[in-house]
């Protein structure tokens, strides 16, 4: 390796100096199979989308629909694979927050903090308001290990 492979690994970041070649690796083949694992969540895969707009940006909570008109709806009735949650700012979408199903319906039912709502046309959909922050929290993924356990 001459000096110069080494200034432009350091200063660019895009190739490993020789002491960080083996840690590159790992690294590398690490993204490369996680990658691969988002190319085949998306293959032949079912998607539910819901985009969250306005509301969330003030109170920081989301809404997960479970219920319509006396009927399982939302997250009780997808047969989708993968979920979809896009906080939209505006007409722009910040984030996409994606989950299991199955995961994020055990979260949802069993998080001690989330209330029910009820919203949509007539009021008639009930809904898990769930804040962010709590979703995200250490309690929450203490509660994930737990169900993960669980056969």
């Amino acid at each position: 390796m001459n000096s110069l492979e080494n200034t432009e690994s350091v200063e660019t970041g895009l190739k490993p100096t020789k002491e960080n070649r083996k840690k590159f690796d790992i690294d590398l083949a690490y993204g490369q199979m996680h990658e691969d694992q988002i190319i085949e969540m998306l293959r032949d895969k079912k998607l539910e989308v819901k985009t969250e707009r306005g509301m969330w940006t003030k109170t920081g909570n989301i809404a997960i629909e479970f219920e319509s008109y006396g009927k399982p709806s939302g997250i009780n009735a997808t047969e989708s694979d993968y979920w979809f949650h896009r906080l939209a700012v505006d007409d722009e979408v910040f984030c996409t927050l994606v989950f299991d199903v199955p995961t994020l319906k055990k979260i949802v039912e069993k998080l001690d903090y989330h209330k029910v709502v009820k919203g949509g046309d007539n009021y008639a959909s009930k809904m898990f308001l769930v804040n962010l922050s709590k979703l995200f929290s250490t309690d929450t993924l203490k509660l994930y290990r737990q169900l993960s356990t669980e056969v």
